[in-house]
């Protein structure tokens, strides 16, 4: 059998013991939401909208509903973004996920937010910081490594992929590629968006097609505060502390319980 070299399993057994939510069952009532093109919108559109608020969009998921029925104030930046980061879902829904198509993924949701084309869908070519207050926060992966990195990273994904999982297996390796991704930070900008996009592509792989009206989005959204906590391990790629990591693995089962 195959061996995961790059994600870690570290910390499977203590987030089985500590995971309360019954997942199979409320993923079950999320497989009662009817499978046709007016839920598939709403709820994707709800993906994009939470997850470009996380990132500072100004428009929130009401305003967002009314602008796409009415016409009005859809030609600025703000709204460009959450539509192109929906296409991205759109796109994800019917490929699989590899690295190829992620990339392709990253180019269709930074569309708008990267203005420099040659950034969109290529991995960084340059060192990017996060900032706070006008001071670095993080750094991810080195440009000269974060291109080895990525291939580590799929190549594990493709492991897990054809690998038969449970569900608490599933949900907790989604959240664990969130989390990686985030820290190795691989592209000049959408960063986060595409963690977001990539933990919801890889149990829509495993779990269906209904896994993508689970609301991940809007529970990080919701929970912002402890979302920009528990995802920051470190302050750079090199001190990376995963043992971390648990609180964060932890959110992504609570959003089976949010209502539309």
């Amino acid at each position: 059998m195959n061996r995961l070299k790059y994600i870690h399993l570290d910390y499977l057994a203590e987030y089985k013991e500590k995971q309360a939510i019954t997942l199979l069952k409320h993923f079950n009532k999320i497989k009662k939401i009817g499978n046709n093109l007016d839920n598939l919108q709403f709820y994707l559109s709800g993906s994009a909208v939470y997850s470009s608020m996380i990132e500072g969009n100004i428009i929130d998921f009401d305003s967002y509903l009314k602008y796409s029925s009415t016409g009005m104030n859809t030609s600025g930046k703000s709204f460009k973004e959450i539509e192109d980061l929906k296409k991205a879902y759109l796109f994800a829904r019917e490929q699989k996920l590899d690295y190829k198509n992620f990339l392709l993924a990253h180019k269709i949701l930074t569309n708008t937010i990267l203005e420099d084309a040659k950034y969109r869908g290529k991995i960084k070519d340059k060192n990017v910081y996060v900032f706070s207050q006008a001071k670095i926060v993080f750094a991810g992966a080195d440009k000269d490594i974060v291109k080895s990195e990525m291939k580590f990273f799929f190549n594990d994904i493709d492991i897990l992929l054809k690998r038969e999982l449970s569900t608490d297996e599933i949900f907790y390796f989604a959240s664990m590629l969130h989390l990686i991704l985030v820290q190795i930070h691989p592209f000049a900008d959408g960063n986060g968006r595409a963690a977001r996009l990539l933990e919801k592509w890889f149990l829509a792989q495993k779990l269906g097609q209904n896994a993508w009206y689970i609301q991940s989005e809007k529970l990080y959204h919701k929970r912002r505060q402890s979302y920009y906590k528990n995802v920051h391990l470190g302050n750079n790629y090199t001190n990376l502390n995963y043992n971390l990591c648990l609180p964060f693995l932890l959110m992504l089962p609570m959003a089976l319980r949010l209502k539309a």
